[in-house]
């Protein structure tokens, strides 16, 4: 009998922790499911026979320690600032882990004491990053195989409302964490196009984007995300002359959304003085020229008279920015003022569903020098509120490669990611089976 300890019971792990106790009897698995909130844990096992929920605290060494001691196998859910502590007691005792989250450089330290240990760190196996690697080396290792030189790689991805629910002017609604969009972009985005290095500040971002479409859900804006660079070492591709990742948005997003941006409402570096006691309005003025007798509506069209027409408007005023609402935080960042703002706009409503949209093209030359191009479009729509399309999506190839490695379908030692066939060929197979499936499309260019 294994014992798999799933760390963590939030929103993103109900798909993981279904798919585990679903097969548990199969395979004669029990399922231990640890959270800091026992009644969450407890809800999520269901009254499962092959389930058990205990409290958890990360914060507590010697509890951790002994959860991974009494484990086979140990998926971590918790924030990934916590996952380079959980691993480390996985290699001490000798226990494979997975997680979904970005490989860290404290996790790659790992690398050799696992496999001296002879266990394996699985990474990055959720949907972005996850699901994106394995689909796209699907096809980059196949284009290789048959001789083909690949020119261009673009990668976009986005977690969206269904259109069926997409009923604001902004066609946005939260379906992560909303810290994460607040916040998206900061820093420099770095990309290669057609040879030439490009560095995009934070400033300029929201100017620089590309347009998509997928089929059957129409038009797309795509921001570049922050680093495409490193993914050419990730994915291979040392010598392409174009590469690039973004991040995806519906048309007329990025516009609006640049007008926080310039304003500097994302700025989370310094707190605002008797914020609990401001209107929104209030909050807006700040960022504008003080005139004292002119409307904040004519000081913000006068700022930035590039970005603000009557659609760009229309959000902001959809949003109640110019209201005199009470912000009611204190101390509080532009950001985390924004953040409130939005939350109370942007929420999924009572019986709406996400949708999480990924698609790749490909440019390449065949051995006939034939210039040739192959776009590949996955589109997935949550089920519910508390099933949403985000947590399928990171759940499902989290808990696919953990069943791989509970009945030793893989016995990779070492820190890895998805990015190679042992493992995102069955994962992916699987994952079609599940509904998570890529159309893939093929034209000369």
């Amino acid at each position: 009998m294994k014992k798999i300890t799933i760390l963590g019971a939030g929103l993103s792990a109900t798909s993981l922790i279904n798919y585990l106790l679903e097969r548990a009897e199969k395979y004669d698995w029990v399922i231990k499911l640890g959270d800091y909130d026992l009644d969450l844990a407890k809800s999520k096992v269901n009254g499962n026979p092959r389930g058990e929920a205990f409290q958890f605290d990360v914060t507590n060494e010697k509890l951790v320690s002994e959860i991974v001691s009494q484990s086979d196998i140990v998926v971590s859910m918790m924030p990934a600032s916590f996952h380079h502590i959980i691993a480390k007691e996985c290699v001490q005792h000798k226990k494979n882990m997975l997680t979904a989250s970005y490989v860290s450089d404290a996790m790659k330290e790992l690398n050799d004491k696992a496999i001296e240990a002879g266990v394996g760190l699985f990474n990055e196996l959720g949907v972005d990053p996850g699901i994106d690697h394995m689909s796209a080396m699907r096809i980059i290792d196949n284009l290789r195989d048959n001789g083909n030189k690949l020119k261009a790689f673009f990668s976009f991805t986005g977690g969206l409302v269904a259109p069926e629910y997409d009923n604001n002017p902004w066609n946005y609604k939260f379906t992560w964490n909303p810290r994460n969009v607040v916040l998206a972009g900061q820093g420099i985005s770095m990309f290669i196009r057609n040879g030439k290095y490009k560095y995009i500040p934070y400033q300029q971002l929201f100017r620089r984007i590309m347009t998509t479409s997928v089929e059957g859900y129409g038009d797309f804006e795509v921001y570049p995300n922050r680093d495409s660079l490193s993914y050419r070492e990730i994915y291979g591709l040392q010598d392409i002359p174009t590469i690039f990742r973004g991040t995806m948005r519906r048309p007329g997003y990025t516009k609006a959304w640049n007008v926080f941006v310039q304003l500097g409402a994302t700025d989370d570096t310094y707190t605002i003085e008797d914020s609990e006691n401001m209107t929104y309005r209030d909050f807006i003025n700040t960022f504008l020229p003080y005139e004292n007798h002119t409307p904040v509506e004519v000081k913000i069209q006068h700022l930035l008279p590039e970005l603000i027409d009557e659609e760009v408007m229309t959000k902001l005023v959809w949003l109640d920015l110019f209201s005199h609402k009470k912000v009611e935080l204190k101390n509080a960042t532009p950001a985390q003022i924004l953040q409130k703002i939005l939350e109370e706009k942007w929420q999924l409503d009572e019986g709406d569903k996400d949708m999480i949209v990924m698609q790749h093209r490909f440019e390449y030359t065949d051995s006939n020098d034939a210039k040739k191009a192959i776009t590949s479009s996955m589109v997935m729509k949550g089920e519910s509120l508390s099933n949403t399309a985000m947590a399928i999506t990171v759940g499902l190839p989290l808990a696919i490669a953990t069943k791989m490695v509970a009945n030793g379908e893989t016995k990779l030692t070492g820190v890895h990611t998805p990015v190679i066939p042992e493992l995102y060929n069955p994962i992916l197979d699987e994952l079609a089976t599940l509904g998570i499936e890529f159309t893939e499309k093929e034209e000369s260019i």
